[in-house]
């Protein structure tokens, strides 16, 4: 009997689950729950996430982003990220059930034969060195396997795809941190990065990089998105780029539609920031309470002359196909061993229909198989190429810095 659609799709993710390249739930955890990494178990409908989704998506390695926003000084950046990589520590000692940390690629091969999610740390930005390469070891040391280069706003040392050029890409500083991210295994993202800054990057690093969460430039021209001639670099580096499914990566008019909305709040003169970061629970400090001021906080805010024109000009809907589409240009142009999934669940509002949180993988995959998509391309797909990324990370690594025994 020949396998349906629906049990090629089963049996790539038994042997094969998602291997996601960005997820914000720290941050998310940090402005709705203070921290409070409670009730992930029975479902959290506020979140894009929680357990029961996340095992119902087929989700079996997490890159946790724990992003801090670029434009906090890199003092307080660096205290920050501390902060949310114990978000990742906490979150897995509650539920070790069904989440390991997991250091390196046999760490996660071993943590799915367990039955668990392998949960990693990536870190968005440069900012959050603070240019000391004693902070980057820190991380590495802690489980820390990639750095995005820049978030949002440039760094005094590499250029970001949303912020005017000053350096040229990478000044001498940035390419002595791609080095010692080489050195120490740390994967390098070139996610939120300038395409000058993309290059050099490809031209320094002596082991592959990721994308962890960025879409293709030729189907959408927005700054975040990945061009062609990128793509072709990316091939010969080895390195993998994580299809994101953000809907203004994916849709042009959703992009457009992001303009006149952020035109909208420059003519009410409202910040440019539509979101604000939440405090951290101080000593003694209830995490509930946290979350109920930030919350109350952000409701007093609100515009409602804001909201009547979002009622007015309701957001675009992005469909599943595509995001395949831009997931098959990828793989038309890098190539089939150079591509992963990089959602960005819990980093922004709205997803697209049928990939509303992180139950959503297997309706892309079965998207891709009818579209004629293999079994050992959707393995490709959903894990292998990246795990190979890490593996190799690791392996020309001189100064591996994570523990030699896996946690259990």
């Amino acid at each position: 009997m020949t396998d349906t659609v629906t049990d090629v799709v089963e049996e790539v993710l038994r042997s094969t689950p998602v291997f996601d390249g960005h997820n914000d739930l720290p941050s998310a955890l940090r402005a709705r729950s203070g921290y409070s990494v409670e009730g992930l178990a029975d479902g959290r409908p506020d979140l894009h996430t929680d357990l029961p989704r996340l095992r119902a998506g087929g989700v079996g390695a997490q890159f946790w982003s724990v992003f801090v926003p670029s434009n906090l000084p890199e003092p307080e950046a660096v205290v920050a990220t501390f902060e949310q990589i114990d978000a990742v520590y906490r979150l897995v000692a509650r539920y070790p059930d069904t989440l390991r940390i997991a250091y390196t690629a046999d760490d996660v091969e071993r943590a799915h034969a367990d039955g668990r999610i392998a949960s990693l740390l990536g870190i968005e930005g440069g900012h959050s060195l603070a240019e000391s390469p004693g902070v980057l070891r820190s991380y590495a040391r802690l489980g820390v396997r990639y750095v995005t280069l820049t978030h949002n706003d440039n760094t005094t040392w590499a250029d970001s795809a949303t912020d005017e050029p000053a350096v040229g890409g990478l000044n001498d500083t940035g390419r002595a941190i791609v080095a010692e991210l080489n050195r120490t295994g740390v994967l390098v993202d070139l996610s939120h990065v300038a395409d000058s800054t993309q290059r050099a990057a490809l031209a320094a690093s002596t082991s592959p990089v990721l994308f962890s969460h960025s879409s293709t430039r030729a189907l959408n021209d927005h700054p975040r998105n990945v061009a062609d001639p990128v793509l072709e670099l990316l091939r010969d580096n080895g390195g993998v780029v994580q299809l994101t499914f953000v809907p203004y990566f994916i849709s042009a008019e959703v992009a457009e539609w992001g303009q006149e909305l952020q035109a909208e709040r420059e003519r009410l003169g409202l910040s440019a920031q539509s979101w604000t970061w939440p405090r951290a629970p101080r000593p003694g400090e209830d995490p509930v309470r946290v979350a109920e001021e930030f919350a109350t906080a952000s409701a007093a805010s609100a515009d409602d002359r804001l909201r009547r024109w979002t009622e007015q000009h309701p957001h675009p809907e992005v469909t599943v196909a595509q995001v395949a589409d831009h997931v098959e240009h990828a793989r038309e142009v890098a190539g089939r061993d150079h591509i992963g999934l990089g959602g960005d669940y819990d980093g922004v509002d709205h997803q697209p229909v049928d990939l509303a949180d992180v139950s959503g993988y297997p309706v892309l995959l079965r998207e891709l198989a009818d579209r004629g998509w293999s079994r050992a391309d959707l393995e490709a797909l959903t894990g292998r190429n990246v795990l190979r990324v890490l593996r190799e990370a690791e392996q020309r690594a001189t100064e591996p810095l994570w523990p030699t025994v896996p946690l259990r």
